[in-house]
C-alpha cells in the first residue's frame, strides 16, 4: 500500500493531464490548427489525435484501473508520436518539453495503476 502523498500526487497528475489537455485542445485550438499546418500534416489526423487524446485524458480520471491503464498508455503512445513528429521537423528541444512532460506524466500514471 502506498501512502496518502504518493495518491494525492498521482490523483494530481490526472487531473492536470485533464485540465492541460481541454486547454490546449479547446481553448488554445487555433494554435493546434497551425501546428499541424506547419507541420504538414492533414486535418483529418490533426482531429482524430484530439479525439483520442481527450478520449484518454478522460480515461486516466475514470475510477476503474483498466480504463486508467488505456488511457495513460493511449497517451504515451501518443507523445510518443508527437515526439517524433517534433525530432523529424527538427523542432528546438523546448518545442519537445510539453510532448516529454505528457509523457513522463502518462508513463508516471500507467506504472501506479498496473
Amino acid at each position: 500500500m502506498l501512502n496518502l502523498n504518493t495518491e494525492l500526487l498521482i490523483g494530481i497528475l490526472r487531473i492536470v493531464v485533464l485540465v492541460t489537455i481541454l486547454f490546449v485542445w479547446v481553448v488554445r485550438y487555433d494554435n493546434i490548427r497551425n501546428e499541424f499546418r506547419e507541420y504538414k500534416l492533414p486535418k483529418w489526423l490533426r482531429d482524430l489525435v484530439g479525439v483520442l487524446k481527450i478520449t484518454c485524458a478522460v480515461l486516466i480520471n475514470m475510477n476503474e484501473n483498466a480504463f486508467i491503464l488505456v488511457g495513460s498508455g493511449g497517451l504515451m503512445i501518443l507523445m510518443t508520436a508527437a515526439l517524433y513528429t517534433h525530432l523529424r521537423v527538427k523542432n528546438p528541444f523546448h518545442k519537445m518539453l510539453p510532448a516529454l512532460s505528457m509523457f513522463s506524466i502518462a508513463s508516471i500514471v500507467f506504472f501506479f495503476f498496473s
